[in-house]
């Protein structure tokens, strides 16, 4: 009896000196370090991220049809509206249950992430420099060189009637997919779905107003 509750007494502590903290580099949230970047003003994981991200989509669904802010219940008017909320409650429990015990410092994130901000300025201040050198040694030489021929006038008024029709056929696209989405929704009642067929319909007569900008445009190109 005593051998084993000597041997389970080891594998108890073990468990609670588990914890995870917060290094230089790694996530403030979970303390990962998998494909952490700047998030909001702090370094976040990839899979962090992800969850906020799924967070983010559902408050800006809410906020576009005028719905109640996600949290609390899930109950919804239409299914859009409840996978939203289901899926923002999950990445809020997901979130929770890897948040690190004890929150990092702000001030030492701060400093953990000056070296990456002043490495970002200087490549920008050296590539701001260089630019602003081109123009000055271009125009030492154009003073120095006196061509005999002015250049030729640049058109700047032309027209590509095969870009026009490539801009067409992708806004033929969108409105084919637009139609698709009206279809979908045309029978379905509640709020979310009103306001869904409202913004499509507002989709449709931009793409049909810039489809007739471009027709006309592809007239006066070639001269109909």
């Amino acid at each position: 009896m005593t051998d084993a509750q000597t041997l389970e007494a080891p594998t108890e502590n073990a468990t609670i000196r588990t914890v995870r903290r917060w290094s230089p580099g790694a996530c403030v949230w979970c303390g990962d370090t998998d494909s952490v970047e700047v998030f909001r003003n702090e370094p976040r994981c990839a899979t962090c991220r992800k969850h906020e991200a799924v967070i983010d989509e559902a408050r800006k669904f809410m906020g576009m049809y005028g719905l109640r802010p996600i949290g609390g219940t899930l109950q919804s008017d239409d299914e859009e509206e409840y996978e939203h909320r289901l899926a923002a409650r999950e990445a809020r429990r997901a979130l929770n249950d890897i948040r690190l015990a004890e929150q990092p410092d702000p001030a030492l994130v701060r400093k953990a992430l000056r070296p990456r901000a002043a490495a970002i300025t200087e490549g920008h201040t050296g590539s701001s420099a260089q630019t602003s050198t081109r123009p000055a040694s271009a125009t030492r030489s154009s003073s120095a060189a006196k061509p005999a021929k002015s250049a030729a006038p640049v058109r700047t008024g032309a027209v590509d009637v095969e870009e026009i029709q490539t801009r067409a056929l992708a806004l033929l696209d969108q409105l084919s997919a637009i139609d698709a989405q009206l279809a979908l929704v045309a029978e379905q009642n509640g709020l979310a779905a009103r306001a869904r067929r409202s913004d499509l319909e507002k989709q449709k007569a931009t793409i049909l107003r810039t489809l007739a900008a471009l027709e006309k445009a592809r007239l006066s190109a070639s001269g109909s």
